[in-house]
């Protein structure tokens, strides 16, 4: 429902932070990677991730869409809720949660307070096929999700090229131009070889 929010950081704790837009202060509730990427900052942006109870809503809020996309994947996991895949993010960095998937490392997820061998296990199992496919695409452009690519491939769809196609040239852009070029650049070159 909301992508993101941006404006100013009011107040931040290791658990939450309010940001004021257009005033309209929002909390958020954030895992310790974010924290600590918000540290200095007077006017940010976080991506959200909204959960709706029979109670409660509740709106999440990470520093970058790889933290989202990584939170919305663990929460798919059949015994992981939103306050454990918060806690598996804020013991771990992303990064090493996408390694500890994809190389099936259960000790690394078991670390993680509540965690133990079948849930690390279901997540191993779960999310390693869709977590490869992330990373494989990402280690082309030097990270591991790239926004940039990501806009650009959306540009392309919206103009009527087939997915694949279109981010089969993409992939093969960002090889061999890096990953300096802009939006743009990157559905200009597209058009060209499509």
């Amino acid at each position: 429902m909301y992508e993101f929010i941006k404006g100013e950081l009011i107040e931040k704790t290791p658990g939450y932070a309010v940001i004021e837009t257009n005033g309209v202060g929002y909390l958020l509730n954030i895992s310790i990677n974010t924290y600590a990427q918000l540290r200095e900052k007077e006017k940010c942006t976080l991506y959200t991730h909204l959960v709706v109870r029979d109670d409660d809503m509740l709106l999440y809020g990470f520093a970058d869409r790889e933290e989202r996309e990584l939170f919305r994947q663990l929460i798919s996991v059949s015994g992981v809720g939103v306050n454990t895949a918060r806690l598996i993010l804020s013991s771990l960095s992303p990064l090493e949660v996408y390694n500890a998937i994809v190389n099936g490392d259960v000790p690394l997820l078991q670390r993680v307070k509540g965690i133990g061998g079948k849930t690390a296990q279901r997540i191993i199992i779960d999310l390693k096929d869709k977590v490869s496919k992330v990373i494989i695409a990402g280690e082309n452009s030097g990270f591991l999700h790239n926004t940039k690519k990501e806009e650009a491939l959306s540009g392309l769809i919206i103009l009527g090229f087939p997915k694949m196609l279109a981010e089969k040239a993409l992939n093969k852009i960002i090889e061999t131009e890096g990953t300096g070029l802009t939006v743009e650049q990157l559905i200009k070159l597209a058009l060209k070889m499509l």
